[in-house]
Parts: C-alpha cells; structure tokens; sequence
C-alpha cells in the first residue's frame, strides 16, 4: 500500500473516532495493522476478555512470528488458565490447556508439563514460583506491565504505537478543499453554492437552467470519495511511469482476465467538464464512478491510471519480433554440446545459476544445504557455505520445532541479482538467506528470512522502482517480496496451492509478476494489495516454470503433469494464448522437467537421460545428446548469459560443463597453467601435456574420457611427458602448449624453483613425530596429530598477504589454541606408540575433532580444545574414524581386528558392529 493510500487510512481512523463509531475504529486498527491502540488494548486486558485481545493481537502478530510474539501469547494464555484454576473451574482449565497452551509444548515441553501439573493442586499458589500470585485485578495488571514491554520490543509493532499528529477533522478539511477546487471550474458559478451530495461532481447549474437530478440528501460532513480526488498512487512505494499504449503485451493478459479483477471491470469514464488548459493534465484521467459509498473508490488510483493504459493496448496488433534475427544465421556449432568436464559437488545439485556477467562462476545449490561457488574455467571450487540457521531466535515456533529433528535442509533454488553482487539461496522449510559477493573468493552473510510456511519453492530478484528487491514463493500459498533490509513489501494471496515458480519482468516501466502454483494456474501481480491480474492454466496442470528470452520480447513455459506428460510451450502475451507447443518428449517423466533460454534464439530441456534443444521458431527437436551419458532422467539446466557454457547434473551428485568451440576457448582463455607459467618458452614448447576430454572434442576425439574419480586423464604418457615425442615433436611456440595444457593435469618439475614450501616449527616436543596431517574442510587451518597423542592447530588469517585467508605458502601459518592453553591431547596410557596406529578426523562443518594414538578415541570441540568425551577403550584399537557426512553424533570406527563400530555420540553406545 502505498503512503499516502497509509496516510488516508489514519484519517478514516480519526474521522471514526470523532464520530464515535468506536467498533469501527478498532475493527479498522485491526484489519489494517497500521496503529496498534495500546489503551484499547489495555482496557480489554483488564476486562479479562480474552477473546477479544486476541483477536486484536492477531491484526499485528502471530504467536508464531518471533520470540516477542511467543511471550505475548503465552503471558495473555497462562493468565487465561490461571484465572480458571482459581475460579475452580477445572472443565475451562483443561480447555485452555489443550487448546491454547499446547502450541507451546514443542518449544519447552517441561513449562507445559508444569503447568499441566497446576491442575493437580487444590490451589496453583501451592506452586513455588506463584505463591506470590494474588488477586485478579492485581495479577492482570503486573502482566500488562510486562506484555507492555513485549510489544515496545517487538520489532513487528514498531512504528505502530503512536498515532500521527494531526488537525482535527482533518478528512473533512480535504473534502472541502476539493469542493471548493471542483467549485472554482463551475462556468457559472454562484456565490453561494448549495452542495448537497459527495456522489458526484459538484458543479453550478445555469441561471435559467432545467432542473439537476434530485440531489442526495448527504451533510458535508460524509465521507464519499469525491470523483476528482487527487491520486494518491503516484506517491506509492513504486510508481509506474507513463508508458506506451504499446508497450505492454502484458495488457492483453489483463484485459482478457477481466473475471479475475474486479479494477478490470470497471467501466472507466472520463470527465466532461471543461477546464483551462493548465488544469487538463490533471483532470484527464479517467475514474471510476462509485456504486455503493466506501473505501472501494478510494483505492490506488496509480493503478487505475496503469489498467488504462493496459486496456489502451488491447487493440495493439501481436508483437512481432526483429527482422534481424531471421537474417541471422545459426548452426549446431551454437548449441554447447561438447562435454569439457564433469565436477563432483558431493550431493545431489538441486538449483544452478550463472552470474550474469562473470560467465565462467557457476552457483550451485545442493540437497545438503551447502551453497557452492565454482568457477569452471579453473575447475575449483572458489567458496561452500553449508547450511546453518544464522538466528534462530528470529524463527518462527513451527520452524524451531521441525529443524531440530532433521538433517540440514536442502536448497530449493539459488539464483544471483541482477547485478552479479548479491546472491539468494532459497531452502526446502522456511528460510531464505541473502549472501553479498564482492568479487572474492567469499560470500559475506547479509540477510536470513523466516520466509514462508513450509518449502521456500523459488527465489528471485526484481527493481520495482529501481529498488533492488527479492521476490519469493511457498508452500503456503503467498508470493512476498521483500526489501533487503528484510521489510516484507508486498504479501500476494491468490493462490489456491503451493506456488511453484515466480517469474518477475517488466515491460517498459511495468513491472510486474508471472506465479504458477501446483494445481496449474498461471497469476500475474503487479506492485499492489489488489490482487492477481490474470487467472490462466498452463498445460499439464501441475509444475510449470515460466521464462522469458533474453531481450525480454518472448515469454516460456515448461512443465510436467501428475501423470508425467511435458509440456514446453511459447505464449502470445497480447492475447495470454499459447502460440506454440514444442514437440518431442517422448517419455513418461519421473519428475517435473526443467528448461532454459539462450541467444533470443534457442530452448534446451532435460528429459529422458538427455538434453534436446529446439529451435524457438521450429516446434520440432533440433537436436538431442546424452552429454557421454551419466545424466538423470529429468536433468537440471543452466545456460550462461552468453549461451556458449551449459551448466547439467548428474546422476552421480556432480555436474558437467558443456560448451561451444567459443566457450572451449573461453574456459582456456581463463585457465592459469601454474607449472608452465615457471618455464622458459624452450621448456614448454619441449613438453607434451596429455589432452583431456574437454579438448579432446575437437582435437583428439581417439583419447579415452577422464574418469570422474581421477585428476588427470588416464593415458600411457608417465607423468604427463611422452619422452619419445621429445625428440621427434617439432617445436611449438609457447601459446600452443598453453592453449593445450590444464592446470590439473601432471608436468614435469625440473627446477627446485617451481615448488614453494613453509614451514610451521614446533619445539615443544623434538621427540614427537608428525603422525597424521589434516587441512581444515574450510581450507583455513591444518591439523598435525604427533605420536605423543598431541593435536595441534595451525591456522591462515586473512591479511594483505593472504586476503583469501586460506591456505598458502606465502604467509607462515599461525599455531592457534584457544585462551585457555588447553591442548588436544589423547589418551595414551599403556600404549606403544611404536605399535599404535594414530587416526583422526574431522566433522565437515570444522567443529568437532576425533582422534586415537593407540589409546581410547577422544572427540575434541575445535573451538574450546576441551575433550567432549571418550569411549572404545582397547583392546581391539581403534586403526581409522569417520564422521557421517550429515550427522556428527554417528562415528564409524575401524578397529585392528578387522570389525567396523558404529558409534552414537548422542546415546553413547555401539549402534552397530
């Protein structure tokens, strides 16, 4: 809603008080969550009418949005309950037990337990923490003393508690103003007009004039909307701009939907009275006569003056698309269908997206919440966040009670802003997190949102306004979008399923959004409280993803129905008609089928093991490959911004990269050989660096492919040199080689000058020898187990010299223990530590140690060096430890007679041997 439509609400408010409509005003208070009456609020708590405040509370709050919101609730609750309990009235109290206090058992289950046990006693002050309890008046009052400071804290109630400033009957003063406006347009106006009615406009009729329709009887002092009230829309959070009557194929969307909007099927009039030619430009657009008297003609009108525009644009002819891009010429050799190489991200990859400039960084989102930044040129992985609740204080009560009993949760869907500087991630229950990129190797934490109720669908950003904004969907139903300081904007209900995709996009200056939802309805919203513009099905009637090409002329759907039929269609936006279907899934589809655009001229989806493109102006397949198999039956797709890299999963939780001969020497160009940056140009022109499969497309199609497993590429060259080539290979110049060498592959080293060392010293113990070495998952830290039992943690800071902060030879790393002094220290009694074979691991998230030197298995906190417990003892010994990758509490254990334990940290026994 926009300010001034606020503004507007808060008069209406004082009109009401004024006038002492008193179930009005509150009732208003409530629905528009606008000003929160703390003395009405007051009274109805002293009153004792339970009801009542709640309902009150619930135009502001829930007891579900944040800790505040839980206290609230729960204070109000337990008074509720007490009160009964003292009345003696033991029926109410065990209503009130289950029905209002139990939502609270799952975040404290021994408070309700307690409290279940007040009904056991002949009076609840037999309680130790209330034999302080003392009449009723008294009581209410201390707990609207504490709820008073509950709300004063809630962040949801700020800016609410305090009524704006005003002059008294305001309202009336502006109804007067704008009396007095439409009084001066009059061509014959008298001295003392006699307005009788706000229905319609006023103006004077002529001296000897015929008789005007029989005036309304209607005291000034009403407040119907006069019909050339001043729009309040242009002052609202995003304003649309003027735009073309065809400019928008939008419009033909809307207009066609008139069902779904009832703006839509207004009849729009526009003033006949004459007016000086300064005044024309504010009195042309066009209004809504009133049916019936109230806020209904009071709406936006920035939106009335948008849908005239749109409804200007109903006679456009169909959009047609640029003569240029048939002229073009276009080849298979534009379609990346070459496999580079495969990457393995170590779980199931759920979402991909490329940054919009940078067109070699691939995010990646996986099934067990971490969120991963690659760049593929180099084959590295530049950065992973696994998944963590930043704030868990900050979450709703269902939220906190779901994730303490699963595995982390999976990402749904990740995708970068507009700009390349933020990037959203978008989780399976609730959560959105906002990380800021700055171009280092580095995400920064900027933004956790308790989103949406249930599976966070998709993610997207939008510039409503010129405002970066990020939109979202649910399981619930809604579509927010949200400011990114966390402000919800806008709460889009509509939808009568989960809303599966969003898709925002504008025409010109309209901004809007396309949503489908599972049961196959296709919305569109524009920045407003006013509801769904468009109301269609897409095919399938289940899972649909809309997209647009990349210059924004040609709108996308892609989708699966429940019994597994695909749907890839291209929509006639003036007429929200399907102008295309595409053919070519041949299969019954296990899962929803993805899709994606490139070049204005291409589609790609993954269907049936494979991937096949079409033409966007052909509906047959213009090809299909199986990207040398090892992909999904419905993989996912990620076109780079400029279409010669195609990001797509595999079904062994890894990803490959495919390309165009463009987007080969792409990859090339950014590549970094380090070995052979050291040579002399003689050197390097002397070496023969084995190919790898990502070359190997276009130059050696005969050498085998890269094992997924394996560094380099299988191949009878020893380490990366075929000597007998040395002799007979005519020399190259230094470009070739490096165009033909990869920075993981094998070279030779025949210089101490190409290896770099450092050395961490430790002097505390020269008869201890280094038994296990470790990095640090997060590739920050190293671990050096000794065969005294001793752990000891050596760590990069970030600096000028290491701004990365990771691991290095340039900078000597520091040895780190915690202010305590403690050490890492095993239990070595009894042992040999000539016969003990020392063992140790890591939790993936770098917060917990185990290790064993012969003795007991010792699980250390990495943060505080103290030993969080032991068990195994010897005999048998334990020979090799594992963490599971999603559970640090189960530890697999090795032993030296051969038998594997299966251990539970948690219950502290053997689960399994």
């Amino acid at each position: 809603m926009s300010s001034l439509s606020r503004e507007l609400v808060f008069l209406i408010l004082q009109f009401l008080e004024e006038e002492k409509f008193k179930e009005s005003v509150h009732k208003l208070e409530k629905e528009s969550g606008f000003f929160f009456n703390m003395k009405y609020f007051e009274e109805k708590v002293q009153a004792g009418e339970w009801d009542e405040v709640e309902k009150y509370l619930s135009g502001f709050t829930k007891v579900d949005d944040n800790r505040y919101s839980m206290k609230i609730f729960f204070e109000i609750r337990k008074q509720k309950y007490l009160e009964a309990l003292d009345r003696q009235d033991k029926a109410k109290a065990v209503e009130i037990l289950v029905t209002d206090l139990r939502v609270f058992s799952t975040f404290n289950e021994d408070l309700y337990k307690e409290i279940t046990q007040l009904l056991t006693l002949g009076n609840f002050r037999e309680n130790e923490q209330l034999s302080k309890y003392g009449d009723t008046k008294t009581a209410r009052s201390i707990m609207l003393l504490e709820l008073k400071k509950l709300i004063e804290a809630n962040p949801l109630f700020r800016d609410k508690l305090v009524f704006p400033t005003l002059k008294s009957s305001r309202l009336r003063t502006l109804i007067n103003q704008s009396l007095n406006w439409q009084h001066q347009l009059c061509k014959n106006p008298r001295p003392n007009p006699d307005i009788k009615t706000l229905f319609t406009d006023h103006t004077c009729a002529p001296s000897n004039g015929a008789l005007g329709a029989t005036p309304v009887n209607l005291p000034v002092a009403a407040v119907a909307k006069p019909a050339a009230f001043t729009s309040l829309g242009t002052h609202g959070p995003f304003p649309p701009a003027a735009a073309a009557a065809n400019a928008s194929a939008l419009a033909g969307w809307m207009a066609n939907a008139a069902a779904s909007s009832t703006v839509q099927a207004s009849v729009v009039t526009a003033s006949s009275m004459p007016m000086p030619p300064n005044q024309v430009s504010i009195l042309k657009r066009p209004i809504t006569p009133p049916a019936t008297l109230g806020m209904v003609d009071y709406q936006n009108l920035e939106q009335e003056q948008l849908m005239k525009r749109l409804r200007l644009a109903q006679n456009v002819e169909e959009v047609t698309y640029p003569a240029s891009r048939q002229q073009v010429s276009w080849s298979l050799d534009d379609l990346p269908r070459m496999v580079a190489f495969t990457m393995q991200q170590g779980s199931t990859v759920t979402s991909m997206d490329f940054h919009p400039s940078h067109h070699t960084l691939l995010l990646v989102g996986s099934g067990n919440g971490d969120i991963t930044l690659w760049e593929v040129a180099l084959r590295e992985r530049l950065v992973t966040k696994q998944f963590k609740i930043w704030d868990m204080t900050a979450c709703s009560l269902p939220f906190q009670a779901s994730i303490a009993k699963d595995a982390p949760i999976p990402v749904s869907r990740v995708a970068w802003s507009p700009d390349g500087n933020v990037i959203g991630a978008a989780f399976t229950k609730h959560l959105i997190h906002l990380y800021a990129y700055t171009g280092s190797n580095d995400l920064r934490q900027q933004l956790e949102i308790d989103a949406h109720v249930g599976c966070v669908n998709d993610i997207a950003f939008a510039h409503p306004n010129k405002q970066l904004c990020v939109v979202t969907c649910g399981e619930d139903k809604l579509i927010k979008v949200w400011d990114m300081n966390g402000r919800k904007l806008f709460n889009f209900e509509g939808h009568e399923a989960p809303v599966y995709s969003i898709c925002p996009h504008h025409k010109e200056n309209i901004q809007f959004i396309f949503s489908t939802a599972i049961d196959g309805k296709i919305k569109a919203w524009l920045y407003d409280n006013i509801g769904s513009r468009v109301d269609y099905d897409a095919p399938g009637q289940w899972c649909t993803t809309m997209l647009y090409s990349a210059d924004g002329s040609r709108l996308f759907s892609c989708g699966t129905s429940k019994d597994g039929d695909s749907f890839l269609v291209e929509w006639n936006e003036s007429e929200g008609a399907i102008k295309r279907t595409y053919n070519g899934f041949r299969k019954k589809s296990t899962g929803v089928v993805q899709f994606d655009t490139t070049q204005n001229h291409f589609l790609a989806a993954g269907e049936d093991n494979q991937i096949k493109f079409w033409d966007m102006d052909n509906v047959n397949v213009l090809a299909s490959i199986d990207a040398d198999g090892g992909l999904p039956s419905v993989p996912r797709l990620r076109f780079n911004k400029e279409g010669n890299l195609l990001a797509v999963t595999t079904a062994d939780n890894g990803f490959k990269i495919l390309a165009t001969a463009a987007g080969l020497r792409s990859l090339r160009a950014i590549e970094t050989p380090s070995f052979e940056a050291l040579r002399t140009p003689v050197e390097s022109a002397a070496l023969k660096v084995a190919g790898t499969s990502a070359t190997a497309a276009n130059i050696s199609p005969n050498e085998p492919k890269v094992e997924r497993s394996s560094p380099i590429k299988p191949s009878s060259i020893l380490n990366g040199v075929d000597t007998a080539a040395r002799s007979t290979e005519k020399p190259r110049s230094l470009e070739d080689v490096t165009d033909r060498s990869k920075p993981w592959q094998l070279a030779e080293i025949v210089e101490p000058g190409q290896c770099r060392h450092v050395t961490m010293s430790d002097n505390s113990d020269s008869s201890s020898k280094v038994s296990r070495l470790l990095y640090t998952n997060s590739g920050v830290g190293i671990l050096a187990l000794g065969s005294n039992g001793v752990q000891k943690l050596w760590k990069w800071f970030r600096n000028e010299q290491n701004p990365s902060g990771k691991a290095t030879c340039n900078v000597v790393p520091q040895h780190w223990q915690p202010n305590s002094g403690l050490l890492m220290t095993n239990d070595v009694s009894g042992v040999n530590p000539e016969e003990a074979v020392p063992c140790i691991a890591l939790s993936k998230n770098d917060s917990y140690v185990m290790s064993a030197c012969g003795g007991k298995v010792s699980l250390f906190n990495m943060m505080t060096f103290k030993v969080m417990t032991t068990f195994m003892s010897p005999p048998p010994a334990s020979t090799f430890l594992a963490f599971h990758p999603q559970d640090n509490n189960i530890i697999a254990i090795g032993m030296e007679d051969s038998t594997i334990h299966i251990y539970n940290v948690r219950v502290d026994e053997v689960i399994t041997s």
